[in-house]
């Protein structure tokens, strides 16, 4: 089985804490496949032994392949079959002494002859942690999207609420997708308006996706999964956004 992904000429790129696989992981595999994503990006993806057994096995039930991402950090970045993977890594940040080794997985992708670095995230607990991996992130991003002149796109678990310093930083540069999608969805004065965390009620949105130069959002959603699955598959809801290249001025 394989998933239907996107129409021709849009990105849906998705991001999903699943908590190490530690929940119900049928529910899991409908919520992904509700998400329909061409490229998913994965934090807590297993680690332990026997973790690349594991993922592939998840990417597998699910339509799609492992394109990146090591051990380290659990950052993983999986792909449909209409995606063209043209290089998959894992980058090990800074570690800090006491706090867990965190990584990013990155993977340039090519659909509809359109190319686009997408790079999964976990970031820390510990706030000075989380603004100095988000500070470095950010040029490991945009090396490889200059050197395959692809469109950067960054998504993951912030640990931290917006207008917090590290959405400043990235909302400096990138397009958060959330407030950037057209139609209300809940905006406003709502705080718990895209709420990812917890699961079972969400009440902050810590899980985000931010578009760089030269993409615009067309929609920006959570899983179209019933209630139970996404209760039960993860303690985060999984959000997707749809992306196409901006058209150059005048054409």
């Amino acid at each position: 089985m394989t998933s239907p992904g996107s129409a021709d000429g849009v990105l849906r790129v998705a991001t999903y804490n699943v908590r190490g696989l530690r929940d119900d992981r049928g529910a899991l595999v409908r919520v992904i496949r509700a998400l329909r994503p061409d490229v998913l990006c994965l934090q807590e993806a297993p680690r332990l032994p026997g973790w690349r057994r594991q993922r592939r096995a998840l990417a597998r039930a699910a339509g799609l392949s492992v394109a990146a991402g090591g051990r380290v950090g659990g950052t993983a970045v999986l792909t449909a079959p209409a995606v063209r993977l043209l290089r998959g890594r894992g980058h090990r940040l800074r570690w800090f002494a006491g706090l867990e080794w965190r990584s990013v997985a990155l993977a340039v992708v090519e659909k509809d002859r359109e190319r686009y670095a997408v790079c999964s995230a976990h970031l820390d607990l510990v706030a000075g942690a989380r603004l100095s991996h988000a500070a470095q992130i950010v040029p490991l991003l945009e090396r490889a999207a200059r050197e395959f002149e692809a469109a950067p796109v960054l998504a993951g678990d912030l640990n931290e609420a917006p207008e917090a310093p590290v959405w400043r930083l990235l909302g400096g540069r990138y397009t958060d997708c959330f407030t950037a999608a057209p139609g209300p969805a809940g905006r406003g004065d709502d705080a718990r308006a895209g709420a990812t965390f917890p699961a079972r009620e969400p009440r902050v949105r810590i899980d985000a996706i931010f578009a760089g130069p030269g993409l615009s959002v067309v929609s920006y959603g959570g899983a179209d999964a019933p209630p139970g699955d996404l209760a039960a598959a993860s303690d985060h809801r999984p959000v997707v956004a749809e992306l196409v290249p901006t058209p150059p001025a005048g054409g």
